[in-house]
């Protein structure tokens, strides 16, 4: 028997999930993102490493999927993933815009101090709390600290934001269809390959991440890197947080749902499903 769900069950999976994290409390939202973005950020190292080590890029994005199928197998949240559910639950009136707007800040504010607490660690053992000065994979995640930054002040303000902005559109288009894919099965193996397909993607092709850059451009600052706070908020944090939510909202919700639905579903209709199971049972 085939672990497959079919992709309107997908689709109608996504609100009563985004339901249940507008439920949540603020403090286990932020608990949640936290350790989310450790997860992140330990994927994001072991990648860089991997590609350092080999010379062979798509290896690094081959294994980058560990740390967002650990995410959803383990029920934490990402901000990006966010953007894609909880609007549907808006939709289908399951819960309000200030709920869904909730959700968005505390998982914000739980992914910048996971980020921060994650890049100390994860610096600190790299460079052996400061004795290491040539470590391979720590010039690396510097080098890419200045890309996802400087690159695009040098660009210019319109060129740069733009380029920022589509590309986290694109990314999130992938991110949050990764975390969508964990409806696709009823088994672990099932789940695992689906989330495994966009995430390896959107890694490859180096697409803006909000929450990997959480982890990747203040690392990149303690381990050296010639930027500032203003270059990581203005040049890629913003722009990148409000492509994922256009990315996140646009391509990968509303456009799945529409392509399988033609009106919003609503809470009633669930009991009035499981009204007419209870009678065919």
């Amino acid at each position: 028997m085939s672990d497959a769900v079919a992709p309107l069950g997908i689709v109608d999976a996504i609100g009563p999930a985004g339901e249940k994290k507008v439920a949540l409390p603020a403090w286990q939202l932020v608990l949640r993102a936290v350790l989310a973005t450790y997860l992140l950020g330990a994927a994001t190292t072991l990648a860089v490493m991997v590609q350092v080590q080999t010379g062979v890029l798509v290896l690094g994005s081959l294994l980058f999927p560990i740390g967002l199928t650990l995410v959803v197998l383990l029920g934490l949240e990402l901000v990006t993933g966010a953007f894609g559910v909880v609007p549907v639950a808006v939709l289908e009136r399951r819960v309000s815009l200030a709920g869904c707007l909730r959700v968005f800040w505390w998982l914000v504010v739980g992914h910048l101090v996971g980020g921060l607490a994650a890049g100390w660690m994860i610096s600190a053992v790299l460079t052996g709390m400061g004795t290491i000065t040539d470590e391979p994979t720590a010039q690396a995640l510097v080098d890419l600290a200045v890309d996802k930054t400087l690159r695009y002040e040098e660009a210019g303000p319109a060129t740069g934001l733009t380029w920022a902005v589509l590309s986290a559109v694109l990314c999130n288009w992938l991110v949050a269809l990764g975390v969508i894919m964990g409806f696709a099965s009823t088994s672990l193996a099932g789940k695992i390959l689906a989330i495994w397909m966009p995430i390896l993607t959107f890694f490859a092709l180096g697409y803006e991440h909000a929450v990997v850059n959480f982890f990747v451009i203040p690392t990149g600052m303690m381990l050296g890197a010639p930027i500032g706070i203003d270059d990581w908020w203005l040049w890629n944090q913003v722009p990148v947080l409000v492509g994922n939510l256009i990315g996140g909202l646009t391509l990968a919700a509303l456009g799945l749902y529409f392509s399988h639905r033609t009106r919003p579903r609503r809470p009633e209709d669930d009991a009035e499903a499981e009204h007419r199971d209870a009678q065919t049972a």
